[in-house]
């Protein structure tokens, strides 16, 4: 792989390519190989997808709206929270049925069972959390409070959001008038933790050039 990219998602990029192909022949092929790499819709185009749901909880919007969001993640039908801990939870059953307990001294795979336990622990947990923290969510206030109370209290967003990867398919499932540099870089920006609070105070003039977020729906039943 070249030591420079012209930009981050050409590497991001790049570095999945690369672990695609070790993965897939242990190998790195040459640069011509074809690649099956999935194309991820900007977020707006799934609302009920983690991305859509990042995107859809800004600074601005409302208890309500928030408390929607969380119910849309705990789900017991199609949360993404209770799909990860099924997955958490066959992994381990997967390490269950390889168990041997013949040497008392060694046993890796008992120790790769237990970790995947206690990660399904943990996500149970979490689960149980966010349900509590749902009901407190229709009790904050709806208005943002002093800033100066905000500085009391670490953000905890580190990641911003990947709405596109070059790879079959990317093109044809883009919109015809987007570039895919464009649409990587508006992503990023209209996700990231700062974009939020820059558009609690727009400039004059501004508003009807800002991209809106994308619109909420009424939480489908569980």
């Amino acid at each position: 792989m070249p030591e420079f990219y012209p930009s981050i998602g050409d590497a991001v990029g790049a570095a999945m390519q690369h672990n695609i192909r070790l993965a897939q022949g242990g190998v790195e092929s040459g640069p011509d190989t074809p690649l099956q790499v999935r194309y991820l819709p900007h977020p707006s185009a799934d609302p009920y997808s983690v991305p859509g749901l990042i995107a859809r909880l800004t600074e601005t919007a409302t208890p309500r709206e928030v408390a929607v969001i969380i119910e849309e993640v705990t789900s017991a039908l199609v949360g993404a929270l209770p799909q990860l801990t099924e997955l958490v939870a066959a992994a381990a059953d997967w390490t269950r049925v390889r168990l041997a307990f013949d040497d008392p001294h060694h046993n890796p795979t008992f120790e790769t069972w237990t970790r995947l336990a206690a990660a399904h622990g943990m996500l149970q947990d979490v689960q149980e959390q966010l349900e509590i923290a749902e009901d407190g969510i229709d009790a904050c206030p709806a208005e943002l409070t002093d800033p100066r109370h905000h500085k009391m209290v670490n953000v905890l967003r580190t990641r911003e959001l990947l709405s596109d990867v070059l790879g079959a398919g990317a093109v044809a499932e883009a919109p015809a008038d987007s570039d895919p540099q464009t649409s990587r870089q508006r992503a990023a920006v209209a996700s990231s933790p700062q974009a939020a609070a820059q558009r609690t105070t727009p400039p004059a003039g501004a508003a009807e050039v800002m991209t809106s977020t994308p619109p909420t729906h009424p939480s489908r039943t569980r």
